[in-house]
């Protein structure tokens, strides 16, 4: 069984609109050797709605951008991508699979038949998945900024604090901090 990692940008004060971050190529060869780490993303609706927007141009040539970029979305094409939504059932990116229905029997069959692990990149879809202890590892960015507005990391609250081992803090050259917790089971 592989495991689920929830990774993404935050700001010192728990922001994570994808606005706010230091966009790179640094932060972006992070992600990139992430998602060479995982056999599959995981997003809820909106966050695909959001990537299927812009990198699949970028992918393929449409849009100019960085070498570090080029190849996060070149390798994001490639990616197998989950989409969890209630509201939406056809997904015509390349490699996309909808999950419906039952969220923790639909994220735990993934995880399942993942033995690389899933990539989860949704902060709404992942306090649902917090609820429902499904997320092993966390893989945070944390930005030095102060953003001084939402959204905000599990804005909607948890039933209980989740107690979190540190297995590393790697500071990047740009002041950003990678920080990789497990779960205290």
């Amino acid at each position: 069984m592989g495991i689920l990692t929830f990774s993404i940008n935050v700001t010192l004060d728990g922001c994570v609109d994808h606005q706010e971050g230091i966009a790179d190529d640094e932060t972006h060869a992070f992600f990139t050797r992430l998602l060479d780490e995982r056999g599959a993303m995981l997003w809820g609706r909106v966050t695909y709605e959001m990537m299927e927007g812009y990198w699949p141009a970028v992918a393929r040539g449409d849009v100019e951008a960085p070498p570090s970029l080029r190849e996060w979305a070149v390798k994001l094409e490639a990616k197998q991508k989950y989409v969890v939504s209630s509201t939406r059932e056809d997904f015509p990116w390349t490699n996309s699979h909808h999950i419906g229905g039952d969220l923790r029997e639909g994220v735990q069959k993934l995880k399942d038949a993942t033995p690389a692990g899933v990539l989860l990149g949704s902060g709404k879809l992942a306090t649902e998945l917090d609820r429902l202890d499904l997320i092993d590892e966390y893989k945070l960015l944390v930005h030095p900024r102060i953003a001084g507005h939402g959204p905000t990391l599990y804005q909607d609250g948890l039933p209980s604090t989740r107690q979190l081992e540190l297995l590393s803090a790697e500071p990047l050259s740009n002041g950003v901090v990678s920080m990789h917790y497990r779960r205290a089971r």
